[in-house]
């Protein structure tokens, strides 16, 4: 059941059902709820008798920060514009697993991951920092997310280290700091090989100022 299908005098008893030792309530500035979402944060205080606390509208450079344009920015690739919305890099974590086998013996190295409960950027090729196992420094790389449409199709999160070999033992994690291009299909292992060595220089220079 979702809430918005929740009849207003019915939600307070719903959230006390499912919580139920609850005492405070925080919700957003813009907060409704009822059917048609009709009632707001005030009608919420007049109806619980815990506490309601109101966050206050966070924007930068004058646009409101929302989860939900968070999300568009991850899908178009805006990674950018979804850091500054964050404060922070948008990272994902995951299981280490194995690839292809391609990577190493005809392109570059990369550590493959399974992701699960992340929202996962538009496919493409992105700078990145990455966290091996309980390491406590991100290591500098290039990451692709999507289908390996030159080879076999399948579904892949994968990430090149650029300071050298790392083994990677049980998960990492990918921090993404800047979108570099699309997805695309390439008509040889050779083409794709030097697109990766632009990808990577463009990473290196890139990452040159950061400290990691």
């Amino acid at each position: 059941m979702r809430y918005s299908d929740i009849e207003h005098k019915d939600f307070i008893d719903f959230l006390k059902k499912k919580f139920p030792k609850l005492e405070k309530i925080i919700v957003g500035y813009d907060f409704h709820f009822g059917k048609d979402r009709k009632y707001t944060f005030d009608d919420l205080r007049e109806m619980f008798d815990g506490e309601v606390v109101v966050v206050d509208e966070v924007t930068h450079h004058g646009e409101s920060v929302h989860s939900h344009k968070i999300r568009a920015k991850l899908q178009i690739g805006d990674i950018k514009g979804a850091n500054a919305f964050l404060g922070h890099n948008y990272t994902i974590r995951g299981e280490h697993i194995t690839g292809q086998g391609i990577g190493k013996k005809e392109l570059v190295a990369t550590i493959n991951l399974k992701t699960k409960g992340f929202l996962v950027p538009k496919e493409g090729v992105y700078v990145t920092l990455t966290r091996i196992d309980k390491e406590e420094h991100y290591h500098p790389s290039v990451s692709f997310i999507g289908h390996r449409i030159t080879t076999d199709g399948s579904f892949a999160i994968e990430t090149h280290i650029l300071d050298g070999d790392v083994v990677c033992k049980t998960n990492a994690a990918i921090s993404f700091v800047e979108f570099i291009r699309n997805n695309q299909k390439f008509d040889s292992l050779d083409e794709l090989k030097l697109a990766i060595k632009k990808d990577i220089a463009i990473a290196h220079k890139e990452l040159k100022f950061l400290q990691l």
